[in-house]
């Protein structure tokens, strides 16, 4: 697997608010899409990346993550459909979540510790997908991308401007060092006098 690296796309940028396009070939393109995805997610160090997440209206995602028992999983899930317990059956895990497209900020979101993802791999063969912890949670993040929902859109309001806020800190923090000029390198033996001393 190959893949580039592709920049991940920011929160405000239009792709990420409105609903994919479902994926209609499965053909070397798609192949080679869901190989940016994989090196796009590895390089920026996250556990799963959806289509929009590029720049690319798409309904796919990948994901390399922990289930419950640390289990690691890895894969693709092309137009897919989420699968959630009843509300009798649910168990609401409120841990931390985060978001590459929202860079720097985390906070509680409870979501149902178990979750079912159908859908189809890159080859259009079917795909069902059982996650739980991080798992579940990834899934249900993915998915809701896909449907152009960020998981600060189910925070309340409150909650959902502190994170934007702490966001925008992070990401003008990191422009500021990134556009800072390197420092000049340091010599290792003294400058030489000028040749009119």
């Amino acid at each position: 697997m190959a893949g580039e690296v592709r920049p991940i796309t920011l929160v405000g940028t239009p792709v990420l608010h409105s609903p994919c396009r479902p994926v209609e070939r499965f053909d070397d393109e798609l192949s080679a899409l869901v190989d940016d995805m994989f090196a796009s997610m590895y390089a920026a160090e996250g556990v799963g990346l959806a289509a929009n997440q590029i720049g690319v209206d798409l309904r796919v995602f990948v994901y390399d993550c922990p289930d419950e028992d640390d289990v690691m999983r890895r894969g693709v899930v092309v137009n897919p459909t989420l699968e959630l317990p009843g509300v009798d059956e649910r168990r609401l895990d409120d841990g931390d979540e985060g978001c590459l497209s929202v860079p720097g900020a985390q906070a509680k979101l409870a979501r149902p510790d178990h979750a079912t993802c159908h859908g189809f791999d890159v080859k259009g063969d079917p795909v069902t997908v059982e996650g739980t912890g991080l798992l579940a949670r990834c899934l249900q993040h993915e998915t809701d991308h896909l449907e152009g929902r960020l998981y600060i859109d189910r925070l309340p309001t409150r909650t959902r401007k502190k994170v934007l806020k702490e966001s925008e800190a992070f990401r003008a923090e990191v422009e500021a060092v990134t556009a800072s000029p390197a420092p000049e390198p340091r010599s290792e033996t003294p400058a030489s006098p000028s040749p009119d001393r």
